[in-house]
This record gives C-alpha cells, structure tokens and sequence, in this order.
C-alpha cells in the first residue's frame, strides 16, 4: 500500500467515525429535549427527579463524547487524561461542598439569628382587648375624641 492510500483510509475512518459520534450526540440531545417537555408535564416529585437524574445522565455522556472524540483524549495516554480529569473532579466535589455549605449556613442563619428569621415563621401575638376598662380599643379611641 502506498503512502496516499492509507492517508485517504485514515481520512476516511476518521470521517465515518466523526460521523457516527455526531449521530450519537444528536441522538442524545433529542432524548434530552423529549425528557424534558416530558417532564413539564408530571406532577409526581419522585418521577421528575429520576428524569432529572436521568438528564444529567445523558449530559455526562455527551460530555464524554465530546472531550473523548472532538478533543482528541480518547487516543491520548493515560496520564495525560488523568491530568485532565482529577482536577475536573476536584472542581466538581469543591463546587457540590460550598453548594451544600451554604445552604446549611442559609438554615442556621434562619434558627439562631432572629434578625435574619424569616416572617411565616415567627409566631404573632393576638392582640388584647382593654379588660379592665370594659373597653375595646375603638371603643377607647372614641372616648378621647368626645373630651
């Protein structure tokens, strides 16, 4: 074989194969979109969660697609992805703690510090009427309009 045939069997391959992941990245995003008109629809919150879940699911995938085919990674040595992809993690996990951080702050902040308590939950007290007069307010506001 000579030089030129296998660059066009190469060119070739290589074409089919950017092909086929552009069918599959399509594929999943219409999946997506289906899932997500679908869910619109649901008022079951069990149900949309595991739609949600599978969602994210499907992202991952597509992401994996991409980096691995569009990004050349997927024929890259082992130790140049682990570069890529420890990190990635790292970024992940340090994104979900400050997430879940501030939401436990947001709750503390809500129970010990009265001035940050949110209105519906304190409890209002009923107003008295004037018992000892024998009077309500109104009846009591009158009786200083009359002297």
């Amino acid at each position: 074989m000579e030089q030129s045939e296998v660059v066009q069997l190469e060119h070739h391959e290589n074409k089919n194969e950017v092909r086929n992941v552009t069918i599959i990245l399509t594929i999943l995003t219409i999946v997506e979109l289906v899932l997500g008109f679908w869910m619109m629809k649901i008022d079951q919150p069990n149900l949309r969660l595991a739609i949600k879940g599978s969602i994210v699911i499907l992202m991952l995938v597509k992401a994996f697609y991409i980096v691995g085919y569009f990004m050349h990674l997927k024929h890259e040595i082992k130790n140049l992805i682990m570069t890529i992809i420890v990190p990635l993690m790292l970024f992940v996990w340090f994104i979900a703690a400050f997430l879940y951080d501030g939401n436990s702050f947001k709750n503390l902040r809500n129970n010990y510090d009265p001035h940050f308590k949110e209105k519906s939950t304190q409890k209002v007290e009923a107003k008295e009427h004037n018992a000892e007069h024998g009077a309500t307010t109104h009846d009591a506001t009158e009786e200083h309009k009359e002297h």
